[in-house]
């Protein structure tokens, strides 16, 4: 697919100047277009707390040939079968052979990773990001790393996977994008066929913020937002762009209120992560118009007990996909970029 030229975001660009402002105060008065005149300040790191860009470089230095040769690649890595390696996302998938649980990593390397890990979320969602590790893959230990390019140059791109998991730390060098490229996350608390109130689910907090924004629609809203024709594929979430073809309620339908409200489950769509990624998702959206180029949709198929608070739903835009699947248990897809050119590969 050929690519279509950017909207004028530079991320590194963006990243120099913004990122400093608390998202609370960002998304109050209006997610996704920053205040007119207001000048951002760059978000600085605790002294005693390295980045993880930092940390991985460190990392990348401690690697032995042997190591090397099987987690870091060139930039441009064709994997077989695969595509483009480093742009690669999928729900449950191993990015290297090696786990970080195997002999194959010292204890060093180990607790470098777990850093960086630590690092890429905001720090009040570790307990719960551990919480979603241990229940579906035994530990936050039985993921898999790959690093893509050189971390002493100006493009690299940290990636860890696993089961219901892949998410990047890349040097603030892939630009045009937001989290350095598509993200995934889920949890499935227990069971793999959750209950209508999904408990334990550390994710369900969301789905809940989105059903009490369903709440306030009135009935044409509500007619327009929900959808009866089935479920689109979860991993669909590649840009559909100007030509458009969404799914749901235009965003420009709702009233003050009601979009206060869906700035506030943006808000907590973004919560679980480092708030330099935060605020790149807004510049992003901002690019391509705001929240009120997006649609939402809610699907009927899905509803865990029939009680018609919707366990599946979508807000997407030009080049803004959240795919929200909470039936029969919590996947969550994501894709956000600047412009619609980005391509995927899922």
């Amino acid at each position: 697919m050929a690519q279509q030229q950017p909207l004028g975001f530079d991320r590194r660009d963006f990243l120099r100047t913004a990122g400093g402002a608390a998202l609370g105060a960002g998304m109050g008065a209006g997610f996704g277009v920053l205040p007119a005149g207001r000048v951002w300040a760059a978000p600085k790191q605790a002294a005693t707390v390295a980045a993880p860009e930092t940390l991985v470089k460190t990392l990348f230095q401690s690697l032995s040939p042997e190591q090397a040769a099987k987690v870091c690649f060139p930039w441009g890595h064709v994997a077989k079968g695969r595509g483009l390696l480093r742009t690669r996302v999928s729900a449950n998938w191993q990015i290297t052979e090696p786990s970080l649980f195997e002999d194959f990593y010292t204890d060093d390397q180990r607790h470098t990773v777990r850093k960086i890990m630590e690092g890429i979320y905001s720090p009040e969602w570790i307990e719960r990001i551990d919480k979603q590790f241990d229940e579906d893959s035994g530990g936050w230990e039985q993921n898999s790393i790959a690093i893509f390019g050189d971390p002493k140059s100006d493009q690299f791109e940290f990636v860890m996977t696993g089961r219901h998991l892949t998410v990047r730390c890349d040097g603030n060098t892939t630009e045009h994008v937001a989290f350095g490229g598509p993200i995934f996350y889920g949890h499935a608390a227990d069971t793999d066929t959750e209950g209508p109130d999904h408990p334990g689910n550390v994710y369900w907090s969301q789905g809940v913020a989105a059903n009490a924004l369903y709440q306030m629609l009135d009935g044409k809203q509500r007619d327009m937002a929900l959808v009866h024709t089935g479920l689109p594929a979860e991993q669909k979430i590649a840009f559909r762009g100007e030509r458009g073809g969404f799914q749901g309620m235009p965003v420009a339908e709702c009233s003050a209120d009601q979009k206060a409200a869906l700035q506030g489950v943006l808000k907590k769509l973004v919560e679980p992560y480092r708030e330099v990624d935060r605020q790149e998702v807004t510049a992003c959206l901002e690019a391509q118009g705001g929240l009120d180029r997006c649609h939402l949709a809610f699907y009927q198929e899905g509803d865990i007990g029939a009680d018609k608070v919707w366990d599946n739903w979508r807000l997407e835009g030009p080049a803004f996909v959240w795919h929200y699947r909470g039936a029969p248990h919590v996947h969550v897809w994501v894709n956000v970029a600047d412009s619609p050119g980005v391509e995927l590969n899922a």
